[in-house]
């Protein structure tokens, strides 16, 4: 039987979501610690952090622009 989950999550690396942030690594490994972002474990040593979580902390801190 192969698992189908019902809403495919896009899990990113450190780096990538580093990327989609436009921030340092050393960011996103600083909100894992802190509980800013979730974090999903992998293995032994390696974390993803889903999509949605980073578009959502984009969304929430969001600030709009001046007229």
């Amino acid at each position: 039987m192969i698992y189908e989950p019902s809403s495919p999550r896009r899990l990113l690396r450190v780096e990538e979501a580093a990327d989609f942030l436009n921030v340092k690594p050393s960011t996103i490994r600083a909100w894992l610690l802190r509980g800013r972002l979730p974090r999903v474990n992998v293995g032994a040593r390696a974390v993803r952090i889903p999509l949605e979580a980073l578009e959502k902390l984009v969304s929430e801190n969001t600030v709009p622009a001046r007229k």
